[in-house]
């Protein structure tokens, strides 16, 4: 009789796929599309009485695979649960085990971090237990979660509007953005100078005011004005330093979840749902042409940025044979990453599985946007394998009497790791190579020079940027808030729930998203606390590492909580949402129309309800006209989530943009102007076709 196929059990479907290829016919593969047990939607399903036992059930409709599962399951002597390796997959392993009755002190949970030939059968060899720590601190995280959600949610429906959400990580990611919107708000601009100079060398010497009046070259515009007045033109500058410096500019690590979601979010403008998407379609498989099916980057749900011994070979072995030997990383100095608290050491960063699999390799293999992030990943990995760039970074020193101008200047010596792949910035952020760019004139200490022109220039102080997606990412992470895969749940409900919207890709908290923020800071100040969310993310760790019960973090959080919320309902009068007018007409009765909620969102609805119950769809306009017909420019989405402008008259009129149109016109057309972003400037452009006009953005 034939020995039984050992069965392995996935997730998902495109990795039951990858791996049946390469395991061929000695294993049956099958997936549990994610999790098949949970607490159930329509109750709170925790027993907080009995130490806070959640009541998992089978989710709806995955009855008839979970049969399927189990019959598969009777007819071998060897299950293999091979989830994610992470909390969450370690907990979907314990919840497949419990429903297909096997103990889970039996060696069956087996893990890798790439979908590979290798790493699976690797895998298979070292078999283990499931850890009930990484499945005790992944049900603490479940249960504190349904606590308040379950409990905090209906007291916003009753105080506020029905269909709102208050989550524990969720609330505190909105008071960021909302407490960063009210900062901008509150901000008075401070009106400062800067005074620069040019003196006669060849080329000419370009410095800025340095010393000693204000600080960092700022200066009143009465200083200012004397400054130019005592360095006038004509007079001389001598020479006090010449001081040059080699310096070194290290690669960035590779990627871990949260920098791939900020570097794809700045370099590429995907969303980090986009992201998270298209990742995990890389890391499950993709038909490759040649090879198959093929996992193409490693797990993509990670906090480390160790890199295993044998891919840091394989990109030494790329490295080398491609650029030379002095461009790999062990040649010379090497910096080394510091290890955050809670980071796995097992866990690895995201990379290639083969370095070898050059992205242009798979041109005619992959989506443009599958293309695009694998690309953003093999190019930072190897990379971050490479010697850092070298460069001469050198300080002039300008002295006419007591004052003080100083000119930066860099010479790259050794382009190191920038020849394949440097890292962008958000908006506001320095790097440390910000020293000046390109070579400044051969000038010597002592020498004098000639004064060619002084001028001053204005500025006005501004306030903090709003929040991109990849700055917030950046924030939550610094602050230890949230985890690798709740960022973009985080971010995704809250533009579900209307409690932020993007503009210009910005987020920008709603008048709801303020009203929610207020609420909760006033009776739940713990629940909006950054420090207390991120210690309650510390505490989640420590069940993990077997430190603290996980029942034990829940009581501690349940007690004080219950309490706030009992005072709440008593204390909260029903919050109203002031009615917000529009200019549009109802057009059925003449009256104005206002905006409602509804579970869809947002809708138009006549003022003079009851008496006209007319109701529209509500329309953002940008602004712009249609270069076609006249009509309104307003805001679209497409299918996949993806903001466009179109005309308001569609489908008479099907002219669509995806630049933002805007009030300006253009001075030679009279068309609608829209900002379009180039690199990281915006440029103004005309939107009629064949009309050319473009200009900076001031």
């Amino acid at each position: 009789m034939p020995k039984p196929k050992p069965l392995i059990i996935v997730e998902s479907p495109a990795k039951a796929k990858t791996i049946s290829r390469f395991l061929g016919s000695r294993y049956h593969v099958k997936a549990s599309m994610g999790h098949v047990r949970d607490l159930p939607k329509s109750q709170f399903g925790v027993d907080v009485e009995k130490g806070f036992e959640p009541r998992y059930i089978t989710i709806r409709g995955k009855g008839g695979l979970v049969k399927e599962l189990k019959d598969a399951a009777k007819k071998t002597d060897r299950v293999y649960l091979a989830t994610d390796p992470d909390r969450e997959g370690e907990a979907i392993a314990w919840h497949l085990g419990t429903a297909l009755g096997i103990d889970p002190a039996r060696a069956q949970r087996i893990e890798f971090h790439e979908i590979t030939k290798d790493a699976v059968t690797n895998a298979i060899r070292h078999a283990r237990p499931i850890d009930m720590h990484l499945v005790g601190a992944q049900q603490a995280r479940r249960v504190l979660d349904r606590v308040v959600g379950y409990q905090l949610s209906p007291l916003l429906w009753r105080k506020v509007r029905p269909g709102l959400s208050a989550g524990r990580v969720q609330s505190a990611a909105l008071k960021l953005i909302v407490d960063r919107e009210r900062e901008i708000q509150a901000f008075n601009p401070e009106e400062y100078y800067t005074v620069s100079l040019a003196a006669d060398s060849e080329p000419a010497l370009g410095a800025e005011y340095a010393a000693p009046w204000g600080e960092k070259g700022r200066v009143s515009r009465s200083e200012a004005e004397r400054i130019v007045s005592m360095v006038p033109l004509g007079s001389e500058v001598r020479v006090q330093s010449v001081k040059t410096r080699e310096r070194r500019r290290f690669p960035a690590p590779p990627f871990i979840t949260s920098t791939l979601q900020q570097e794809a979010s700045r370099r590429l403008g995907f969303s980090v749902k986009r992201t998270m998407s298209v990742a995990q379609q890389l890391y499950e498989g993709l038909e490759v042409k040649g090879e198959g099916t093929v996992g193409l980057v490693t797990y993509i749900r990670t906090d480390s940025t160790r890199v295993a011994d044998v891919a840091a070979k394989d990109a030494r072995v790329y490295v080398e044979s491609t650029y030379g030997s002095r461009f790999w990383k062990g040649v010379g100095p090497t910096r080394q990453e510091k290890r955050r608290p809670g980071v796995q050491g097992a866990h690895e960063a995201i990379r290639p599985t083969v370095v070898a699999r050059h992205p242009d390799s798979l041109k005619g293999s992959l989506g443009r946007d599958q293309l695009r992030l694998y690309r953003l990943i093999w190019e930072r990995f190897v990379a971050s394998q490479m010697a850092p760039m070298v460069y001469d970074a050198t300080t002039i020193e300008l002295a006419a009497e007591e004052h003080r101008f100083r000119a930066h200047g860099a010479v790259v010596k050794f382009a190191g790791f920038t020849v394949l792949y440097q890292e962008t910035r958000d908006e506001g952020d320095k790097g440390e190579d910000d020293a000046g760019e390109g070579p400044l004139p051969l000038v010597s200490e002592g020498e004098n020079l000639r004064v060619l022109s002084i001028e001053p220039a204005q500025h006005f102080t501004e306030p903090p940027p709003r929040f991109t997606e990849a700055s917030l990412v950046k924030t939550l992470e610094e602050l230890g808030v949230g985890r690798p895969s709740t960022y973009a749940p985080i971010i995704d409900t809250l533009l579900q729930r209307d409690y932020a919207r993007r503009e210009q890709k910005k987020l920008v908290p709603t008048e709801l998203g303020g009203v929610v923020v207020d609420l909760l800071q006033k009776y739940f100040p713990e629940i909006v606390d950054i420090s207390f969310t991120a210690a309650v993310e510390d505490r989640l760790d420590r069940v993990e590492e077997a430190e603290v019960e996980w029942r034990d973090v829940l009581s501690d959080f349940y007690r004080p909580f219950s309490e706030e919320l009992a005072r709440a309902d008593q204390d909260i009068e029903k919050v109203s949402i002031p009615t917000e007018t529009t200019d549009e007409v109802c057009s059925v009765c003449g009256r104005p129309m206002v905006i409602k909620y509804g579970r869809f969102g947002k809708f138009l609805a006549c003022s003079g309800y009851p008496e006209c119950k007319n109701t529209e769809a509500l329309v953002e306009k940008t602004g712009g006209v249609c270069p076609k017909c006249g009509s309104d420019l307003v805001v679209r989405r497409s299918k996949r989530g993806r903001t466009f402008y179109g005309c308001r008259a569609y489908p008479e009129c099907d002219f669509v943009t995806w630049w933002r149109p805007t009030e300006k016109t253009c001075p030679r057309c009279n068309s609608s102007l829209a900002m379009r972003r180039r690199g990281r400037h915006d440029t103004l452009v005309c939107l009629r076709e064949g009309c050319g006009f473009e200009e900076e953005a001031q």
